[in-house]
């Protein structure tokens, strides 16, 4: 299988850059979230479209980033 519909994004979220990678292969999205520095990964979805693997990655990276702790420069 190859991938289609490759969509790459940066957002906001909870003060954090973040980009969204997704795909679709076979019948599935997949969606991966990560930070954007210094591109650690976050989180891994899969959904029935791009919309719903998106929520999903997005609601596992904001309650992971929710405990994280910024150190002042």
């Amino acid at each position: 299988m190859k991938p289609e519909a490759y969509s790459e994004r940066k957002i906001e979220l909870n003060g954090w850059q973040i980009r969204l990678t997704s795909y679709k292969l076979g019948e599935q999205f997949h969606c991966t979230a990560d930070n954007v520095s210094p591109g650690a990964w976050l989180a891994r979805a899969r959904g029935a479209n791009r919309r719903e693997a998106e929520q999903q990655a997005l609601d596992k990276a904001r309650k992971l980033l929710a405990r994280a702790h910024r150190q002042a420069s």
